[in-house]
């Protein structure tokens, strides 16, 4: 199965339009563009997704079940019960969980948190757990980006005299006639039914947000809380902003006014243990911080504790107020996130060869090894499924286990946890939503988990699996990237999901200089110039080593789709394109 060719896609231009909502919305025709480009037409949307003032985010109380939930936590803090946090390994229920924690420690609750062990207790509230929570003397537990499919779990909880809130974003379970949902004292979820909040993709950390504010409110007897607990507030919508970022959702609505004011906090007032990450991932102070930066750097350390073992020390790093502590931590992380990155690399070229060698006209790829990490084969899964096109399942399956893990992610279009919900019979269990999912498997059933997957698959795609599209902004020459231009696009942050970084086509270039480019012996990269008539700029194709080649295949001609970058070194600015694909020849085929 070879790697998937995109389909370039270049959106239409309406120059009256674009003309109109630059007039209406006081900006540029180049941002009025990319807004269109967006789905944004209405001036007065154009201007609140620019601006996106922290006012802009909807009051608490609108979220279906926090109003209950926050009664509950805010009584069992003046009552002084303990409380435990109980919240996901991964980064957006890491940072949800910190969101908690540093509220309640601000109110004096006696308070404690919990984050799975994704080996042994696995995703969601475990029964084991919560019964030895309830030994402890915790009173109240409070779930973060878990829970909500937790049905049989919530029944423990209330056998052995826990008061369970739910706080979650993930999809239902679904009985005959409708959702199931867990019987816990409060549920609080963006998309419960019955409720009408005006925006249904908060991730795990936005909600716990939102329950923080309520109790906050309701802790202190006002809408308006007290200096010392706004600024834990603020701190908390940095939090926020790296789950937002971390969990993919999109940069809509309030999930971009969070990413956006997050993202500046953590500049202005890092805490303690953001700073010691910042310092690691090689984040500089003097600079913004980027939803990239959080992607790509600040995410994947937070990610690697629960990915090679357990995630308290990530929630340890956010929640401490000692220096040297949070030095510590952050180092740690930084190793284990290597050791996570050379895993990754390893496994997913393990998986790239097998389903090339045994299963290459498969419409999907299910891959399993007794030897891969269960914390790391989601990313490997990313991986397989953006390179073939496909949807992937990746299975780790120790010898002598006799369930195994897996993980799941998908291409757009294609529903990954209704999916697994026609596998469910050869499944010991799965929860996740239309892109990623988890699941559990008997390793004796993973041969016809493939094939009923793959043909689940073949299916939904009657025609066979459609190509991936490649979707650009607009043809741009070279000549017209300018400072003043990217100073432009600058007022589209924060980038992500549903709000891509935009994304040009420039057509009739000839590559020049062309080399490899790595760290040590890894040279996964490509640098190379391009001109254009009197204009030759830098170019970085990262991870695209393989294909030098078909870059020189026309003498050197080809077609780029790229995103302009600022490059700064020592003084120096330039700007330089960083490659997402690239077709040779002089004219690019759309599609």
């Amino acid at each position: 199965m070879a790697r998937a060719d995109k389909v370039w896609h270049l959106l239409p231009s309406d120059p009256d339009a674009t003309r109109r909502l630059a007039a209406a919305a006081r900006v540029s025709p180049v941002v009025a563009q990319l807004l269109l480009n967006r789905d944004v037409s209405d001036p007065t949307a154009a201007r609140r997704f620019l601006d996106c003032p922290l006012t802009g985010l909807h009051p608490p109380a609108a979220l279906p079940g926090v109003t209950e939930a926050a009664d509950l936590v805010a009584r069992a803090v003046a009552d002084k019960r303990k409380i435990c946090v109980y919240g996901d390994y991964d980064v957006d229920g890491v940072t949800g969980t910190a969101i908690l924690l540093r509220l309640l420690a601000k109110l004096g609750a006696d308070a404690e948190f919990h984050t799975p062990l994704r080996l042994s207790e696995g995703y969601g509230l475990n029964a084991e757990r919560l019964r030895e929570l309830a030994r402890a003397g915790v009173s109240l537990v409070v779930s973060v980006d878990c829970g909500i499919a937790s049905v049989a779990e919530a029944e423990v909880a209330k056998e052995v005299g826990l008061e369970l809130i739910v706080t979650d974003h993930h999809e239902m379970k679904t009985g005959l006639y409708g959702p199931v949902l867990p019987a816990a004292a409060a549920v609080v979820h963006p998309r419960l039914p019955g409720g009408d909040y005006p925006f249904g993709e908060l991730s795990g950390a936005g909600v716990a947000f939102k329950l923080a504010w309520a109790v906050a409110q309701r802790a202190c007897g006002s809408e308006r809380v007290p200096p010392e607990v706004r600024e834990v507030l603020l701190d908390a919508v940095g939090l926020a902003a790296l789950g937002l970022v971390a969990d993919v959702v999109p940069l809509r609505d309030e999930n971009r006014i969070f990413v956006k004011h997050g993202l500046d906090r953590i500049r202005t007032h890092p805490s303690v243990g953001l700073k010691a990450l910042l310092t690691e991932a090689g984040v500089g102070p003097d600079k913004a911080v980027t939803s990239e930066d959080v992607g790509f750097k600040l995410a994947p350390r937070l990610n690697a504790a629960g990915r090679l073992g357990c995630a308290r020390l990530a929630v340890e790093l956010l929640t401490t107020a000692s220096v040297s502590a949070a030095d510590r931590v952050a180092k740690f992380l930084e190793g284990q996130n290597g050791e996570r990155q050379a895993k990754e690399r390893k496994y997913t070229q393990q998986a790239k060869e097998v389903v090339d060698r045994d299963f290459p006209a498969d419409p999907a790829v299910v891959v399993s090894s007794a030897d891969w990490h269960p914390g790391v084969i989601g990313i490997v899964a990313s991986r397989l499924a953006e390179h073939y096109a496909r949807p992937a399942l990746v299975i780790a399956a120790p010898n002598g286990e006799k369930v195994a893990t897996g993980s799941g992610r998908s291409i757009p279009g294609f529903a990954l946890h209704t999916a697994l919900q026609a596998c469910d019979e050869l499944l010991e269990g799965h929860g996740g939503h239309a892109a990623a999912a988890g699941f559990k498997v008997r390793p004796e059933r993973v041969a016809a988990l493939r094939d009923r997957f793959n043909a689940y698959v073949a299916g939904h795609f009657p025609g066979g699996n459609p190509a991936p599209r490649l979707v650009l902004d607009a043809e741009v020459p070279l000549s017209a990237l300018t400072f003043g231009l990217l100073a432009d696009l600058d007022k589209l942050e924060p980038y992500g999901a549903g709000n891509p970084r935009p994304r040009f086509l420039a057509s009739g270039l000839r590559a020049e200089a062309a080399r490899l480019i790595g760290t040590g012996e890894v040279q996964k990269h490509m640098d190379f110039r391009v001109r254009q008539g009197e204009t030759v700029m830098r170019c970085v194709a990262w991870n695209m080593a393989d294909r030098l080649e078909e870059l020189l295949s026309a003498g050197g001609e080809c077609c780029l789709a790229f995103t302009p970058k600022v490059n700064e070194w020592k003084g120096s600015r330039k700007i330089e394109l960083q490659v997402s694909d690239l077709k040779p020849g002089a004219v690019a085929p759309l599609g």
